[in-house]
């Protein structure tokens, strides 16, 4: 048996060593188990490939790097890991040092009767604004992909090799790693585990990357969004009408009383913003689908270090 740790890196030229270290000593508690670990540079500004490169070049049994040729995202890094993954069991962890190495075992005992598995913390140790971003994206993927309300989504997750085969299926652009694991099983547990303070630098998600995400989450896997539009122009159509009735009645009743210029006025900026706003969201479910259909890459490869996995 063998478990394989995917690792996207950014911007962790100074702690990713110390994270391969932590692996390689939770390994030891589980001496029946092969493994090996698959870091993927997202085209990190700083110089985590040529550390990468030393960690591979001093443990090519256990080591594999890549390289992508430019900043596709998390996602598509864990993809380009998840393809050079050959384990039975499959553990995703960030690169900074905050994951729980020493819960490994854990998780994968729990895989010996689940499908899926996610670390959940008690307290995460980020900073209010990644905080905010990750119960976003916990409430778009309850409202849009049906997670369960009680299971709580991590970047420390684990999965049997069946899940990781299936989800590399979907090899176009814009991959959303909760959107392909929510519909492929339905066996998920949480498993309680403890959140480590940052020690060095800070997370490389900024608010345009979070907001790319978030977009991403709400057009890759659902049509929730299309129906909700359609909900409200249904809405602001029935508005609308009542509003013209309303105007009518009350001009029969009173015909003194001026029709208002800033009232209509105001009709006009909120329905003419709705369809605006429609109009985007159909547009953005057009442009990535037109996207798809000249094939995209879903991420490019510049280098490899390690093992041959071709």
């Amino acid at each position: 048996m063998k478990i394989s740790f995917a690792i996207p890196c950014y911007g962790s030229e100074g702690t990713i060593e110390s994270v391969v270290d932590e692996l390689k000593q939770a390994m030891l508690t589980l001496p029946d188990y092969a493994f090996e670990i698959i870091m993927v540079s997202d085209a990190s500004p700083d110089n985590v490939y040529q550390v990468i490169r030393k960690i591979c070049e001093a443990d090519p049994e256990h080591c594999t790097g890549a390289e992508l040729a430019r900043n596709f995202g998390q996602h598509a890094a864990l993809m380009a890991a998840y393809r050079m993954a050959s384990g039975n069991y499959i553990l995703s962890l960030d690169d900074d040092g905050q994951a729980p190495v020493e819960a490994v075992p854990q998780m994968i005992a729990a895989l010996q009767e689940q499908d899926l598995v996610f670390g959940s913390y008690d307290h995460k140790k980020h900073n209010v604004f990644r905080n905010l971003g990750s119960k976003v994206n916990e409430w778009m993927a309850e409202f849009l992909l049906g997670k369960p309300d009680k299971l709580q989504i991590t970047s420390f997750f684990a999965m049997r090799r069946f899940i990781k085969d299936e989800i590399l299926k979907y090899d176009n652009a814009y991959p959303y790693l909760l959107g392909l694991l929510l519909r492929t099983t339905k066996n998920i547990v949480n498993v309680p585990v403890n959140h480590r303070e940052r020690t060095i630098g800070q997370s490389g998600y900024t608010f345009r990357k979070l907001l790319r995400l978030w977009i991403n989450g709400f057009t890759a896997f659902s049509v929730v969004p299309l129906r909700l539009a359609t909900l409200c122009g249904f809405l602001c159509a029935f508005l609308g009408l009542c509003g013209v009735l309303w105007c009518i009645i009350n001009k029969l009743l009173r015909p003194a009383v001026p029709l208002g210029y800033s009232s209509l006025m105001t009709v006009i900026i909120f329905v003419g913003g709705m369809l605006m706003l429609m109009l985007g969201m159909i547009g953005e479910y057009i442009g990535r689908t037109y996207i798809c259909i000249n094939k995209a890459p879903q991420y490019v490869i510049r280098n490899t270090t390690g093992q041959d996995h071709e």
